[in-house]
């Protein structure tokens, strides 16, 4: 499947790259799968950062509130009763749990390349012929985004970030800079449209390819 290519400028250029099928162009999308892998991303990057105090854990309680007997009242024993205001919580998160989801390699992969299909056949996906910053200036890099027709949240795949390119681009909210080899279904599918060089595109065909000759974990 060709789509248009662009030059290191920002102009159209008069040869069309070549996409592959196996990887740009599935016909049948899994969206069950997209979801799990999608889902399985945001799990595994989640911060384990809420922790709550038990009745054992909180402050006061050691006097009885008052008698047991003779006042009318309910019999209480701390003040660290769960169902007192400013008690302890009974089964809140303690900072321990495992939010993490596996999904195998092979799933992974295979949901990268409907992803990319996804995007690809809503004619979303750029292709530009090198991506070489020597400047960090955001204005030369936003420029050159918007040479290429792209509006939105802009995924920039490339084979290797630059800290030139890393400056130029980390002040712009709707683009985010990834390398190629670190792809996954979130990126793709929150993108509005994706921008990927000749060299990054090399190593997705190597890396995602019935082809393949990397073998390796995602």
């Amino acid at each position: 499947m060709a789509t248009l290519t662009y030059t290191k400028t920002g102009t159209k250029s008069t040869k069309n790259v070549i996409l592959n099928k196996d990887i740009f162009n599935i016909k049948d999308i899994n969206q069950s799968l997209l979801h799990q892998a999608y889902d399985a991303y945001l799990a595994n990057g989640r911060n384990n950062l809420a922790n709550t105090k038990t009745r054992g854990l909180v402050r006061g309680g050691g006097k009885k509130p008052w008698k047991q007997k003779g006042t009318g009242r309910a019999r209480v024993g701390s003040r660290r009763s769960p169902i007192w205001r400013g008690g302890g919580i009974i089964f809140g998160p303690t900072g321990n749990e495992n939010y993490t989801k596996k999904i195998n390699i092979k799933s992974k992969r295979k949901a990268i390349c409907q992803a990319l299909s996804t995007i690809n056949q809503e004619n979303r996906i750029r292709i530009i012929e090198e991506l070489s910053i020597k400047s960090s200036k955001t204005s030369e890099f936003l420029k050159l985004i918007n040479k290429l027709d792209c509006s939105g949240y802009v995924l920039v795949v490339t084979d290797n970030i630059s800290q030139e390119m890393s400056l130029a681009s980390r002040n712009i909210p709707n683009v985010k800079l990834i390398q190629a080899n670190y792809l996954n279904v979130a990126r793709i599918l929150d993108a509005d449209n994706l921008v990927i060089s000749k060299p990054a595109l090399e190593i997705i065909n190597q890396w995602l390819g019935p082809n393949k000759a990397n073998k390796q974990g995602l």
